[in-house]
């Protein structure tokens, strides 16, 4: 089987697997998605959705959190790790929003990766979820699965995951991929167990690169 009858093969069953798969971070607006991916690094999905609540209580808009001190936002979000670089990031990216963008998130890529503290994934994520287009987020569980099954070979660098998955992954089909397999790697194909392959829904066309 080649890899894009490979994929699609894959698309279709995960679809069918998980037909509700969505993002895993709370958000009801573009610029508090692009906070929570940010404070996402290194922390988990759930730990942030408890976090920004209370951000947003302190700070509800894009200008109050641009305006904020990176001190107050720092003591906010340390529950999260790496609490200085992400306070600083979230700062200078609502400040950038503010400045020249009128508050709102642009819906161009390559406006995104412009923003602090906004790289290829978390731009991708933005692109797909907020607004529809493109996207493939290559994140931790995408490039182990990707790898696993044999959409990939041997590459573990996120942008050249990306770019190889482009060639065989259907556009239309990328965002809710990747949302998929991220429900995929947490329930079945695990990092720091053996995967359940016993109870895979890819068992028969998966390459079982463990």
């Amino acid at each position: 089987m080649r890899k894009k009858e490979l994929a699609l093969a894959v698309i279709e069953r995960l679809k069918k697997e998980y037909p509700d798969a969505a993002c895993s971070l709370d958000y009801d607006e573009a610029w508090k998605l692009l906070v929570s991916v940010r404070l996402a690094a290194q922390c988990t999905d759930a730990r942030v959705n408890i976090v920004v609540d209370k951000l947003y209580e302190c700070f509800p808009d894009v200008a109050a959190l641009a305006a904020a001190p990176v001190e107050e936002i720092e003591k906010i979000v340390h529950p999260c790790g790496l609490g200085n670089s992400k306070a600083r990031d979230i700062s200078a990216c609502m400040k950038m929003l503010q400045d020249e963008y009128e508050g709102k998130v642009p819906d161009d890529f390559d406006a995104l990766l412009k923003l602090p503290g906004v790289g290829r994934k978390s731009a991708n994520l933005i692109m797909g979820d907020v607004f529809g287009k493109p996207a493939i987020v290559t994140d931790t569980h995408c490039i182990r699965l990707c790898n696993r099954i044999g959409l990939v070979d041997g590459i573990k660098e996120p942008k050249k995951v990306e770019m190889a998955l482009w060639k065989i992954i259907p556009p239309e089909e990328g965002s809710d991929f990747c949302h998929r397999l991220v429900w995929h790697g947490r329930e079945v194909c695990t990092a720091r167990t053996r995967p359940y392959c016993d109870k895979c829904c890819l068992q028969d066309i998966c390459k079982k690169n463990i």
